[in-house]
Formats: C-alpha cells, sequence, structure tokens
C-alpha cells in the first residue's frame, strides 16, 4: 500500500510518499479499514517536529483521524463487517499505524458507523476536534444552558465545532476571531457576540458583553498571553479550560485564585496515550452521538482544504502557517 511516512524529526520535508505492506490485524477485535480520507491536526505538525510521545519508533505513520471502509474483520470482531463505513480517532502518535496511509487498522470499539449525510471524506476531519470539544465543554466545563461562553478562535478546527456544540446546549456564545472571513463564518454559525481580537480588547468586550460579570466558562484554543489574559474575562467563580500547556506566574495564579477560579485542561489523546480502553470507549460513543446530531443537522465541519495524500507535507505547511479555518484533509485514491 502507498503511505506517507515520517522517517525522522524536522521539517515537513520529512515526510514522503513509500510503498509498504499493509498493516495485520493486532487482535482478533480488530479491522483494517480501506481510508477515504485523514484529517490533518495541530498535534500531526508538532508530532513530525518533536516525536514527543513515541521518540524511538520512527519510521511512522502520523494522522489520528481516520474514515473509510471496512476492509477485514478479526475473528472476534461483532461491532462490525466488511464494507461497513467507519470514522475514528485511533494511531499516529508513534504507537499505532496512523492514517496518512490506504489502509490502517484500529480495534472495534475504537470505531463509530460514519454519519451518511455528511460522507467519508468529511468524516474524516470530524474525530479529534468533536471528541475535544465535547470533553472540553461538557465533560470538563459542565456547560448549560443559559451560560455564557467565550471561545477563542471560533473559527478554527475544535473552535467551529465548539461553537456549535455550545449553542446546541443553549448557551450563549462569544468568539474572537481574526478577520473578514472568520468572522462571516462565526455569523453563519450564529454566535451572538463577535470580537476581532486583533482590533478590539476582547477582556473589555466580553465583559461587557456578560453584564459586566465576565463569562461562565472560557474554552482556550491559543495559550500564552490569551490564556493569562482570559483569566479576568471569566466571571467570579467562572471555568476556564486549555488545550494548551499554560505555564503560570505566581502572579497569574494568584489572579485565579483571588477570582475563585476553575482551570481545566483537555488533551483527548491522553486516553490513547496511557491505553485506557473504557475511557477510549467512552470516546467512541461521543462519536456516535455527535454522529445524530450531524445526521439532525445539528452540527457539521468546516473543510477549508482537501488536499491528495501526497500533498501531506504541504498540508502540514499549512497548519504551521496559521490562520486556517476549519479543517484540512488528505484525500485517499
Amino acid at each position: 500500500m502507498k503511505a506517507i511516512l515520517m522517517t525522522a524529526a524536522g521539517s515537513p520535508d520529512m515526510l514522503a510518499m513509500y510503498t509498504i505492506d499493509k498493516p495485520e490485524l493486532a487482535s482478533p477485535h480488530y479491522l483494517r479499514v480501506k481510508l477515504t480520507a485523514a484529517g490533518v491536526n495541530p498535534i500531526d505538525t508538532k508530532l513530525r517536529a518533536k516525536p514527543i510521545y513515541y521518540p524511538n519508533k520512527l519510521p511512522a505513520i502520523l494522522g489520528c483521524d481516520g474514515a473509510g471502509i471496512v476492509e477485514r474483520v478479526g475473528s472476534a470482531v461483532t461491532r462490525f463487517k466488511e464494507g461497513d463505513a467507519v470514522y475514528f480517532c485511533n494511531g499516529g502518535i508513534g504507537d499505532e499505524p496512523g492514517c496518512y496511509a490506504e489502509y490502517t487498522t484500529v480495534h472495534e470499539d475504537y470505531c463509530a458507523a460514519s454519519p451518511p449525510s455528511l460522507g467519508l471524506q468529511d468524516s474524516a476531519a470530524m474525530p479529534l476536534v468533536l471528541i475535544t470539544a465535547w470533553e472540553a465543554l461538557i465533560e470538563r466545563a459542565n456547560l448549560q444552558a443559559g451560560q455564557t461562553i467565550l471561545i477563542h478562535g471560533g473559527a478554527g478546527g475544535v473552535g467551529h465545532i465548539a461553537v456549535q456544540l455550545a449553542r446546541h446546549l443553549g448557551a450563549r456564545v462569544a468568539v474572537t476571531v481574526s478577520d473578514d472571513k472568520k468572522e462571516g463564518l462565526a455569523q453563519g454559525l450564529e454566535a451572538e457576540k463577535i470580537i476581532r481580537y486583533k482590533e478590539e480588547e476582547f477582556v473589555q468586550d466580553v465583559v461587557e458583553w456578560s453584564g459586566g460579570k465576565g463569562v461562565d466558562v472560557v474554552l482556550d484554543t491559543i495559550g500564552g498571553e490569551v490564556f493569562k489574559r482570559s483569566l479576568n474575562a471569566a466571571r467570579i467563580g467562572g471555568k476556564i479550560v486549555s488545550l494548551l500547556a499554560t505555564p503560570l506566574t505566581v502572579e497569574d495564579v494568584q489572579v485565579a485564585r483571588m477570582r475563585n477560579l476553575t482551570l481545566c485542561y483537555e488533551l483527548m489523546l491522553t486516553p490513547q496515550l496511557m491505553k485506557l480502553h473504557d475511557e477510549r470507549i467512552r470516546q467512541r460513543k461521543i462519536l456516535e452521538q455527535g454522529a445524530k446530531l450531524i445526521e439532525a443537522g445539528e452540527l457539521g465541519v468546516l473543510v477549508s482544504y482537501a488536499l491528495p495524500l501526497e500533498k501531506a507535507a504541504e498540508a502540514h505547511r499549512l497548519i504551521e502557517k496559521g490562520g486556517v479555518s476549519g479543517k484540512i484533509i488528505l484525500t485517499i485514491s
């Protein structure tokens, strides 16, 4: 089969097309999937630059997100049969083969039936961002109807999914965006308050929008100074959920403490990294619930770039350049 291999850490040039054997089933509970597309995520570019989790397992096939058709089933598989359409987040961090390839393997318990109305290519863009947004808003922040939330990067991969989930939950949504195109996307997603963060002071704007109190929840997809400034955008007793490492100074901790803030972190890869089977099943159920929202017309994904598999390096360059709305996928013939 054809696959994009990362042979060493470094620039996007470390990604190249090779012909290798199809992956074998790791256990009787595994499926082999003929991939239709792979989602490309920022974590892929970080792992390419520096293979954090499994640095001694190169060459590796990157790509956690995939969707395709079941080509072979293990002898103990009961949830799927050959020919079924599935989508999933699995592998791609060095422990198991990822999805930048014609075929991959995955445990049946980690797969969900692909939502028919979305199509297999677009389905590949959804798993990581859906699970991340779901865990952040529902499991970490416990976002409730009528509450206010500020979503940083509301037109980004996780951000535009989080806007839709927050609205589904009945929350009032404010977002930060950088330009006209992203403002238009946020308007289309019916965000109530849109802040052009390069031109406006988001803390002041969001405090005014929330009646002088600050928002109940902040979803931080940016980190750094944006995270620190967000400490004053959340209400007293509010919650901030960050997707990134946040090196806090003593002063930052004091601000959070004085404001009685709850600081939460979200890394959806934790169950995969720590081999937590039951948690992987819980995440698969998120994909199943997400599929229901998709079929009900309450959730969708924006695919800004659909590049052929051999353009994986170009996809990485686009992500590292910044400014991509929605998601990038690699299509696989």
